[in-house]
């Protein structure tokens, strides 16, 4: 399906840096968008090249140059910089792809929207295979929405160091002048496709810097009274009940992202939300368990049965503990030695001991 006038008139977004190897097949994927932004952090490989060479525009962020009260993220910055001239946007990582069959939904959608933005679920692949099981899909991210009515949430970890810069596990949410509005959200039935073709290296170097970010946010949410957390599923759930209005959608595939977010502009924990809201519920459960890694493992390819996903799953079985361990010892370095590998005062050596060892 082709949209009347030939280019789709969404925006589309890809946050890149050193993607030379993964970069032309997302751009191929989207080439039917009136509008490609490639936000670019000083590539040092042919990303640039690559990008206007698929007539994408290319724009330099420069994360460490923002002012310190006011410093964003690439995929934040980009929505409330970027001049779009278009009212949806599409957000792309590079090492994602559009299906044919999704590319036509959107097409779909975008002519006659009954929604403010849309979730699209993903397929993770791995060592050529597609992760179906141990918990990574359905994988919902909401990617498709009007740019002036979302954004990231802001989780201040912006000066968290060595995480990149780049949005990691945030999730978009309504922007402060719709929060008390009701931004319809919908569910696009087929999925888009998670394929990198970066090595094992680029793996364990990016969730390297993931268990940073991850560390500092394990740390606030152990920081928070967990009987708040407790008390505000009781309100959440009395909200469920409420009606909700009619609607000529399957209730399934559509939900309400009424007040989605808390006071502190994030996405609230709610057990009975969306399914981001249930996940980000569920994980502030989840950093109060005791051997993190080792539940992870068992929960991913027994109960959540990875090993249906044959070598390939139990590689990422695998790898997913030792990411969370490594979450774990980032956590306990935070959390009694200020995030250094030790503490100067406790290597200090005394006068007596000076005169013993001379």
């Amino acid at each position: 399906m082709t949209y009347p006038d030939s280019k789709l008139p969404i925006s589309v977004l890809i946050p890149a840096k050193n993607e030379e190897a993964n970069l032309p097949d997302c751009l191929a994927c989207v080439a039917g968008a009136d509008e490609i932004f490639v936000v670019d952090s000083q590539s040092s490989d042919r990303s640039v090249e690559i990008a206007e060479g698929y007539g994408a525009k290319v724009v330099q962020f420069y994360f460490n140059e923002q002012p310190k009260e006011n410093k964003r993220k690439k995929k934040n910055w980009s929505l409330d910089n970027l001049p779009f001239r278009n009212e949806w946007v599409l957000i792309v990582d590079c090492d994602e792809r559009i299906t044919p069959a999704l590319w036509d939904e959107i097409v779909t959608v975008i002519q006659n929207p009954d929604f403010d933005g849309y979730f699209i679920n993903r397929r993770v692949y791995f060592l050529g295979k597609w992760i179906r099981h141990g918990g990574r899909y359905p994988d919902w991210n909401l990617r498709l929405f009007k740019h002036k009515q979302g954004h990231y949430e802001t989780l201040d970890t912006e000066e968290v160091p060595n995480t990149g810069d780049n949005e990691v596990h945030e999730h978009v949410i309504a922007r402060e002048h719709v929060e008390q509005e009701e931004w319809r959200i919908g569910y696009l039935k087929n999925d888009m496709d998670h394929i990198d073709f970066k090595n094992i290296y680029h793996w364990l170097d990016r969730h390297n810097r993931y268990s940073n970010w991850e560390a500092y946010v394990y740390k606030r949410m152990i920081e928070e009274s967990f009987l708040d957390l407790l008390r505000s599923q009781i309100g959440y759930f009395q909200e469920s009940l409420k009606p909700k209005g009619n609607s000529k959608d399957d209730a399934s595939l559509v939900q309400s992202l009424d007040n989605v977010k808390d006071n502190s502009n994030k996405l609230r924990a709610n057990l009975f939300g969306t399914p981001v809201e249930r996940k980000r519920f569920l994980r502030k459960l989840w950093v109060r368990f005791p051997f993190k890694p080792i539940l992870r493992f068992i929960i991913f390819y027994v109960i959540r049965l990875g090993f249906l996903d044959g070598k390939p799953g139990y590689i990422y079985g695998r790898l997913l503990s030792q990411y969370e361990y490594n979450i774990e010892v980032k956590l306990y370095e935070l959390l009694n030695f200020g995030g250094n590998l030790n503490l100067k005062d406790s290597h200090k050596t005394s006068k007596k001991e000076l005169e013993r060892i001379s």
